[in-house]
């Protein structure tokens, strides 16, 4: 087993193979969500932190916004320039760590969608990824932050799910949610049907709305808003999503 930090290893090919639900139809209801919020002109300046595959940010591009992806994951920034020239878009993608964003003063707004929150060894090290998305900020600039809603977690934690794929490949997660760390820990076991197994882990720490706006104030961070999915819809016990916006001040 390695000894480097889940979030190294998980990001690859199989996760593409497990996620295969995330299809174009949902990028673009996400992507609508995510303009509507915003609500910035055609030419802002966008940062998606942790980009993934790209999904949003190459939707982003198409409508005319100025788009950096940042993401740890070489593989899969390798399939996010490959689809972004095929779709002929221009997005700057840049490969590092969300605590040492390279930029300064330079976004209109930041996005982090898909629950990419919370992955770090500890709360300090998250702290660390909100100051550096306010010194990317310009004044005004807003940041968007899209996640699982904690307390429509706790009362609905499914412990187990077997998850069968029409290739044939069947995938187990086994889920436990830790009370004293608030962190959701996740163990995924792939079989495919040559009999070849792999297993891999995640987790995430699930913060509630208050904590939020404190972890923001204390970045620097005003609480704008804050939604039970990226339709605007009101926050909820029922709403399984979190949407959080918060401005860096003028």
């Amino acid at each position: 087993m390695s000894d480097a930090p889940w979030y190294q290893t998980f990001f690859g090919e199989d996760y593409l193979r497990i996620y295969d639900f995330l299809t174009p139809e949902r990028t673009e209801r996400e992507v609508e969500g995510i303009v509507s919020l915003l609500a910035l002109p055609a030419g802002s300046a966008i940062l998606d932190l942790c980009c993934g595959h790209g999904r949003h940010a190459i939707a982003l591009a198409k409508r005319g916004y100025r788009v950096t992806g940042l993401d740890l994951s070489e593989v899969f920034l390798q399939h996010a320039q490959s689809e972004s020239e095929a779709q002929g878009v221009q997005v700057r993608w840049v490969h590092g760590d969300m605590r040492n964003i390279p930029f300064e003063n330079e976004f209109d707004a930041v996005i982090n969608i898909f629950t990419a929150f919370g992955y770090l060894e500890n709360e300090d090290e998250d702290q660390v990824v909100l100051r550096q998305i306010q010194k990317a900020l310009k004044p005004g600039g807003l940041f968007l932050l899209e996640t699982k809603n904690r307390e429509w977690l706790m009362r609905n934690l499914d412990p187990s799910e077997v998850i069968r794929y029409e290739n044939g490949l069947i995938v187990l997660e086994e889920r436990d949610f830790d009370l004293l760390t608030d962190i959701c820990n996740v163990k995924v076991t792939m079989l495919h049907p040559d009999g070849n197994r792999r297993e891999y882990s995640h987790a995430a720490r699930m913060y509630t709305l208050r904590d939020y706006v404190h972890m923001l104030a204390t970045a620097g961070l005003q609480i704008q808003a804050y939604y039970g999915g990226l339709d605007g819809s009101k926050l909820s016990l029922s709403s399984s999503r979190l949407v959080v916006i918060a401005s860096r001040p003028v």
